[in-house]
């Protein structure tokens, strides 16, 4: 989640429970016909009941990881990531880049390429009718979004779209009636939450254009310019049908103007760009708010494409990226290669049982996971550095988009077992950009090489732990472990043994559990005192611990404790981001059995735990008990596995998988979160979870699916595949009753990271009733 700003959006509030866009049911036969690419495709806040809304994901087509993202866009402004929302009535344009499943309003949302025909409007207008424009309404019954591919009607101008994409790349099919005006038009200045400040566009032959647009905090973005976002996108097209007759708008933007979310959709900015001068004898144009446009005649049902190749390095890089991948295949062809992308990416884990809505669930969460960290660097290795010159490497791959303090729960544990190249490419990312930018520590939300300061805790930290325990190594440690130092002196308890106001809780108690990464770090390295040191401020977490209340409590700066409202555990912002203190404080993985200590022993523990999931609503929407809709609490379910009770742990994660996933468009119960949310699914349906990364054990749990095979790297592990088999399972037997690991009796509760990576498989056997002895020891 991120930094809430509680807006009202009445054009958004409208309620979506009814609608379920769900898979067409066809005969599916590879993991990529189960994506449902319009689950959790909502950012209304009146489905979910809060500021938040709901998945934020985008429906368009995209390829494992990859730098473009063709899609939708519904809507400009407002906290709109994903710029397409399932219950708007009009599409505004197709967009090249998009983020997925984020808050704080979002970025990129660049290239809107829009078909249509007869007068030029050069504004997309509102959906609400206020401004009229070239946005048009759209066929529900038409739209189709599978793994890499989407399609529309605009029945406006009773246009077919049609999208699918490569890594650096995408194309666009529009299929047009018969017109004497037909037209494809291009808002260059366009962005999510906001607008590009500079543009530039040139004709490089009868079917070619160039260009790039350069956006950065005077244009919005990333918290509307609060998250620091400056990169310029550079772009090669290429046009199926000649470009004979075409031409520019120019908008002229006062100086003194703002640029951002709310001012870029207000009536006066939108009519002082539809007043644009349209500009014919050209040939390329420089400006502040610029658009293209190409008209032709069509006949009916004629079909043209638009190939775009983009880069964030150059316009050299953009050509070499559309020359590489897509300048002489067809549409159909790189529709199929995209679909083969995802299918040999999502065998990554292959699952038997289960329903057919368990398996879309599954395999779509699995896609979501695939998103980003996004490659950030062009097919000829370059990119831009945190120092913003261009670097060329090609022992790893440069990712952005980084979301820690949702990702390093369950994203990236995910990662480290089905994809620990991508762990490896992510941390290089992460250590060259502290060297590059000379700031020498770790950014905890990262988007284009930005320091974004999104979010609260030091979460690479760990990343990199996690990883290194686990054997995932392929990065310069000694300097990766001096900025893990750099980062928790920067940002830390160090001052006071605590942290204050106003976020006081989840400050100290994140802060403190980073640090103790740090200190398995140094235990690895052989840095004896740095390992004691940081231990021992891995015990801050105490120091905010109120003992007469019996709970954490935020703390003033001068040593006395804030005011301790009637409702305070369950009051939302008191000491605690985006949470409540019943909520965070259960955040000391590191050291649960000090927590328990604290809380007054194991039995109460249990108690208030199970307190905390009995009153949480069934639809687990955004509540002040077990919220899943956001991650403070996301390993709360599996810290009955270390209070000797593993059978309440296996009966509330298989009860959060029936509830608080589904497939349909309210199918994630809060936003997706850069992989997080549909990671914890992953991992707790297939029937592990950890509880603290950067330990190498892993809480058991009862799987969804009877059988989840975890394909291995051998790059990185000893074994070839890793399996979970759930005998006699089903939704009523939820229950393990015994174990076997590779053949023998197993009576733990957890497994070792080293037992998955050697390959092997657990079995468990179910049942409808808790076996109270299996698993305690």
């Amino acid at each position: 989640m991120y930094k809430a700003i509680i807006t009202s959006f009445a054009g958004l509030c409208l309620l979506i429970t009814g609608c379920s866009k769900e898979v067409k049911t066809t005969e599916k036969s590879t993991p990529s016909d189960y994506v449902n690419p319009f689950i959790g495709a909502s950012t209304s806040v009146g489905a979910a009941g809060v500021y938040h809304g709901l998945g934020k994901t985008f429906p368009g087509a995209t390829t494992p990881y990859g730098m473009v993202q063709v899609n939708p866009n519904t809507i400009t402004g407002g906290d709109n990531s994903p710029g397409y929302s399932y219950e708007h009535k009009t599409i505004e344009g197709f967009a090249f880049t998009q983020m997925s499943g984020v808050g704080w309003f979002g970025d990129l949302g660049n290239f809107l390429v829009m078909p249509a025909t007869g007068e030029l409007k050069i504004i997309a207008g509102k959906e609400d009718g206020s401004i009229s424009g070239y946005r048009s309404h759209y066929n529900k019954e038409t739209e189709i979004a599978t793994a890499g591919y989407y399609s529309t009607e605009l029945t406006d101008y009773n246009i077919r779209v049609e999208a699918t994409a490569a890594p650096h790349s995408g194309i666009l099919k529009f299929t047009f009636p018969e017109n004497k005006q037909s037209r494809i038009q291009i808002d260059l200045a366009r962005r999510v939450g906001g607008t590009s400040v500079y543009q530039y566009v040139k004709i490089l032959d009868d079917s070619t254009i160039q260009g790039w647009m350069k956006c950065n905090p005077d244009g919005g973005g990333w918290g509307d310019g609060e998250g620091n976002t400056d990169y310029t996108i550079h772009f090669y097209a290429q046009f199926s049908k000649p470009i004979s007759d075409y031409g520019f708008w120019s908008a002229d933007i006062p100086n003194n103007w703002k640029r951002k979310k709310d001012d870029v959709v207000s009536i006066p900015y939108l009519k002082r760009v539809s007043e644009a001068a349209i500009i014919r004898d050209k040939k390329e144009l420089e400006g502040k708010h610029l658009g293209f446009f190409t008209e032709f005649e069509t006949q009916k049902d004629e079909e043209i494409t638009l190939k775009v190749g983009i880069s964030f390095v150059d316009m050299a890089g953009a050509e070499k990226n559309f020359k590489a991948e897509i300048i002489d295949k067809d549409f159909d062809q790189i529709r199929k290669e995209a679909k083969e992308s995802w299918d040999k990416e999502l065998a990554r884990i292959k699952i038997e049982g289960g329903t057919e809505d368990q398996k879309t669930i599954f395999y779509t969460s699995l896609y979501h996971t695939m998103i980003d960290p996004r490659i950030y660097v062009d097919v000829d290795g370059r990119y831009v550095g945190g120092n913003k010159e261009i670097f060329n490497r090609t022992d790893f791959t440069k990712r952005t988009i980084f979301s820690g303090w949702d990702v390093f729960r369950s994203q990236f544990p995910l990662q480290t077992i089905i994809n620990p190249e991508l762990v490896n490419d992510q941390l290089n990312s992460l250590i060259t950009l502290a060297d590059q930018s000379g700031r020498e520590y770790y950014e905890r939300w990262e988007l284009m090489n930005a320091y974004t300061g999104c979010m609260i805790g030091n979460p690479a930290l760990s990343v990199l732990a996690d990883a290194y325990v686990k054997g995932i190594r392929n990065y310069d440690i000694e300097k990766a472990y001096q900025y893990a130092v750099n980062t928790s002196k920067k940002f830390g308890n160090d001052k006071l043994g605590y942290t204050g106001p106003p976020l006081s809780i989840s400050h100290t108690l994140e802060y403190a559990y980073f640090d103790w990464c740090v200190s398995r770090l140094a235990k690895e390295l052989g840095k004896i005192d740095d390992e004691k040191q940081f231990i021992e401020k891995g015990q801050a977490y105490k120091n905010i611990f109120d003992h007469e209340k019996g709970w954490f409590r935020p703390k003033k700066e001068n040593g006395e404790w804030e005011a301790w409202p009637e409702n305070a555990r369950t009051m939302e912002w008191y000491g605690c981001i985006e949470s409540n203190a019943y909520q965070q404080g259960w955040f000391v993985p590191h050291d649960i059995s000090g927590m328990v200590e604290l809380m007054g022993g194991k039995d109460k523990v249990i108690a208030d735990l199970t307190n905390l999931f009995e009153k949480t609503p069934d639809d687990f929407m955004w509540n002040d008990y077990y919220n899943h809709a956001n991650e403070p609490v996301h390993h709360v379910p599996f810290l009955f596995n270390r209070l000797e009770t593993p059978w309440l742990t296996q009966k509330w994660t298989r009860h959060i998988c029936d509830k608080a996933y589904a497939n349909k468009v309210e199918g994630i119960v809060g936003n997706e979160d850069v992989g997080q949310m549909s990671a914890w699914y992953i991992l707790a349906a297939s029937g592990i979870h950890p509880v603290c990364p950067g330990e190498t054990r892993l809480e058991i749990t009862s799987p969804v699916f009877d059988r989840i095979e975890f394909k291995l790297d051998p790059k990185y592990f000893k074994g070839d595949k890793f399996s979970i088999i759930a005998h006699d399972n089903s939704p009523e037997n939820i229950y393990i009753q015994k174990a076997m690991l590779n053949g023998k009796e197993y009576k733990s509760c957890y497994i070792d990271f080293s037992d998955i990576s050697s390959g092997g498989t657990l079995e468990l056997y179910m049942g409808n009733q808790p076996n109270e002895n299996w698993g305690i020891n």
